[in-house]
């Protein structure tokens, strides 16, 4: 079995937009946003950034996304996704879980959140 390696953006934090309620792309939420990117490395010991995937381009692009107002969560990730496997396509495996920190929920004293997980 081929060895796998993973980039991961954990607890990235951002001020957003999306909902399906009026208020909430008023008002806006905080959300945290984790990333993995999975890959197969090349066989000899990676030395420069061209044989990676690089995390600020990643970065980029969940921010790029995060910026743009969507009614759902999974309709975000799922672009996101497709988009970061666009720009890397040897990405083998991608998971973004984004979790709305404050949820208009009544009563709801914690966060809301989905998984997307994509094999390619």
């Amino acid at each position: 079995m081929p060895a796998l390696m993973t980039i991961e953006l954990l607890d990235l934090r951002f001020q957003a937009y999306h909902g399906v309620y009026p208020e909430e792309r008023k008002t806006g939420n905080q959300f945290r946003v984790d990333l993995q990117a999975k890959y197969t490395p090349p066989e000899e010991v990676i030395s420069c950034l061209e044989e990676t995937v690089n995390y600020a381009a990643l970065f980029s692009i969940v921010q790029k996304y995060m910026q743009q107002p969507h009614d759902l969560l999974e309709t975000l990730a799922m672009k996101m996704a497709a988009d970061i496997h666009g720009a890397f396509p040897a990405v083998k495996n991608i998971r973004v879980s984004i979790y709305k920190l404050h949820p208009p929920i009544a009563g709801c004293t914690g966060t809301v959140g989905i998984t997307y997980q994509q094999d390619y």
